[in-house]
């Protein structure tokens, strides 16, 4: 079926320039989809070491069937790669999780259909190129039962190891319950936990979101349903497989912790975690009701610290369906796909205590029910954020955006951990000219590669601490703590 004879089930609002004078700044339409670049973008953004930002389609491009595309960090866009290429789709359709970048220098993915033999949703993992190339590293549901899991939905990480970890909503050896995967960067795959692996699935059942790693190496996700109360659960895995329940949602009476976890979750610089629910809180919403913030500690006690629809006409917005991102700041930024002036989803920014601050509100065209955006939001280096919009803007396919509150540039590191001697990644803007880079305030010999990425290892000596970078112009910090393991 081609885009323009789709009939999209989910009507976002269209974001028009200027819409919204927030403190130090404002929101601003970069770009729309037009159907041949993309429509219906679903996953978050991630920004490459040549300073581009790269992000996935639902739909649309040359074969209809999903695209992978750059921007500019002015907002223009260039379609990377059209999905379902290859005969039978062998290279994949429909991407809804956001990309990662790893050590090497590809971005890896997944596609939620595709493959010649399978009969449903099964889904892909891939690499591609910064330029465009594309490898299928592994197709789900090869086998009867589906056993590797089928349908992933959230995006991939890699973990200290080197390995990239990831979750699919469907499959596994205990049915139809989902999946914990790892991959090797070349492409060897191997399952590493089955949910519904108790009585009641009370280990959890159906992951949308990814996982995160702490310092520590074990992995920490959510499951929108299963755990003990059939409302989702938190939970902690280690690299090799042993999956311990930390919290499992509607524990409380009326289930004002809230329900269905459908984004994943975010280690903040506290040492909490902290995420979202898509219903659940008791607000004004009424049944359903329309979602929490919550942070977590790394044992599981979970605390609700903001339930959304709690201010009049739900000013404050409703149904978070993305994670947070806790920025250079220390703040926490969501959205939310429902709610706020207009009632056409919002962006909100948090304290890790739990007060929030409606930044802006999206516009409607027509009529705008089913909410704003579905994806949480990329805080680029610059300081500024960047968004999708599932639908709305000049074609009704989405749009792109930015939010600008006045944040310094800063630097990131990739990976986040690792041992001295490792090679390090550092990714930013205008580096050129850079004079000196210290890992917590020991000096670290480096190579400029270009504008946008240096090219390091952690010095003898070095500990835990920020990473500094040092140019002609302006001292950046790295926006978290770089860990050196032993």
């Amino acid at each position: 079926m081609s885009v323009a004879g789709r009939k999209l089930t989910l009507v976002l609002p269209f974001l028009a320039l200027g819409l919204a004078e927030v403190a130090f700044g404002q929101t601003d339409l970069l770009d729309s989809f037009n159907g041949t670049n993309g429509a219906e973008p679903f996953g978050t953004l991630v920004q490459g070491t040549n300073g581009y930002l790269y992000g996935t389609a639902q739909v649309g491009g040359a074969n209809s069937e999903g695209t992978i595309f750059k921007m500019t960090p002015g907002g223009s866009l260039t379609t990377v790669y059209s999905f379902c290429a290859l005969t039978d789709c062998a290279d994949g359709q429909q991407p809804l999780a956001g990309l990662v970048e790893a050590t090497n220098g590809y971005l890896y993915g997944t596609t939620s259909g595709g493959s010649p033999s399978c009969t449903a949703k099964c889904g892909t993992i891939f690499k591609i190129s910064l330029s465009g190339a594309l490898t299928t590293l592994h197709t789900f549901c090869t086998l009867s039962g589906c056993p590797d899991g089928a349908f992933p939905t959230g995006a991939l990480v890699q973990a200290s190891n080197g390995d990239l970890y990831g979750t699919t909503t469907y499959g596994g050896a205990h049915g139809s319950y989902g999946t914990i995967f790892k991959i090797t960067p070349s492409g060897n795959f191997s399952t590493v936990y089955s949910f519904c692996a108790l009585a009641g699935c009370t280990d959890g059942a159906v992951p949308y979101a990814g996982l995160i790693q702490t310092a520590s190496g074990v992995l920490f996700g959510t499951t929108y349903y299963g755990g003990a109360n059939g409302a989702g659960t938190a939970f902690k895995i280690t690299p090799s497989g042993t999956l311990t329940t930390l919290h499992s949602f509607c524990a409380e009476t009326g289930c004002t912790d809230g329900q269905y976890p459908y984004g994943g979750l975010v280690l903040a610089a506290n040492g909490d975690f902290y995420g979202t629910t898509l219903v659940g809180g008791l607000s004004t919403c009424g049944v359903g009701s329309c979602g929490t913030v919550f942070k977590m500690t790394s044992t599981g006690t979970a605390t609700t610290i903001h339930k959304f629809c709690s201010l009049a006409d739900c000013a404050d917005g409703e149904y978070p369906y993305g994670g947070l991102v806790q920025a250079s700041n220390g703040y926490l930024y969501g959205t939310t796909g429902s709610g706020g002036s207009n009632h056409c989803g919002t962006i909100f920014k948090i304290t890790p205590s739990g007060a929030l601050t409606t930044l802006s509100a999206f516009v409607a065209q027509g009529t705008c029910d089913s909410g704003g955006p579905f994806t949480g939001l990329t805080e680029a280096t610059t300081g500024v954020f960047f968004g999708t919009t599932y639908s709305g803007g000049t074609n009704d396919y989405g749009t792109v955006f930015s939010m600008s509150t006045g944040l310094a540039p800063f630097v990131e590191t990739r990976p986040m951990i690792g041992t001295v001697g490792e090679a390090v990644t550092i990714v930013g803007y205008q580096l050129t000219d850079t004079t000196s880079v210290m890992f917590n305030g020991v000096a670290a010999s480096f190579t400029v590669v270009s504008a946008t990425e240096i090219s390091t290892k952690v010095p003898a000596g070095a500990t835990s601490g920020t990473v500094q970078v040092v140019t002609s112009t302006h001292t950046l910090p790295s926006n978290v703590a770089f860990t050196v393991s032993p």
